[in-house]
């Protein structure tokens, strides 16, 4: 294992920083764990909760449940051990608040098992899509307005230079610079 600095997190893996929280118990890796995943915990609170605030809630309570889990549990899949555990927290939720019948919170549990290689695809497809956006923001803002138009808005080359102030051949550049640098910093992580 490499040498860390609190500055190297968000170049650390999942496991490294779990590894790391494990050591030295410096909540600091647990809080990049939740800059990653926050909005993946979010989604599943909003899935199941069907309310923002509630979602909100259920997010805070399971990466607080993380100081402890994470030196209880050996974790081998971060993503899809917090995606099930967010599962189950709202699942626990639902049956106390008794918003749904006990049936229907089975039958969720059922889905949840039987449907599980389904979900973990699905689960890291999510990943890579915010993953995605987020460095399509990063991007510079001609590239950033060009590859949103061309991929999003599926308009052609002439449309977007029509949309916007840029002639036909710095649209294509910015398309061809931006889809040049998203697939960089993708690789890079």
């Amino acid at each position: 294992m490499k040498l860390f600095n609190r500055n190297n997190l968000k170049k650390s893996s999942d496991e490294e920083l779990i590894l790391l929280y494990q050591e030295k118990k410096d909540k600091a890796y647990v809080g990049e764990l939740f800059n990653r995943y926050y909005h993946m915990v979010f989604g599943v609170g909003l899935k199941y909760l069907k309310s923002t605030a509630e979602a909100e809630d259920m997010t805070m309570r399971v990466f607080e449940l993380l100081f402890d889990k994470l030196l209880e549990n050996e974790v081998r899949n971060f993503k899809s051990w917090l995606y099930r555990m967010s599962c189950n927290e709202c699942l626990m939720k639902l049956r106390k608040d008794k918003k749904v019948q006990t049936t229907e919170v089975e039958t969720l549990e059922y889905r949840l098992e039987s449907n599980s290689a389904e979900l973990d695809e699905k689960m890291a497809q999510e990943v890579k899509l915010t993953n995605l956006e987020e460095k399509i923001d990063s991007l510079k803002e001609e590239q950033k307005i060009c590859i949103k138009m061309f991929y999003l808005e599926e308009l052609s080359y002439n449309e977007i230079a029509n949309k916007t102030d840029f002639n036909l051949k710095q649209v294509k550049s910015f398309i061809q610079n931006g889809k040049r640098n998203l697939k960089m910093m993708m690789e890079n992580g």
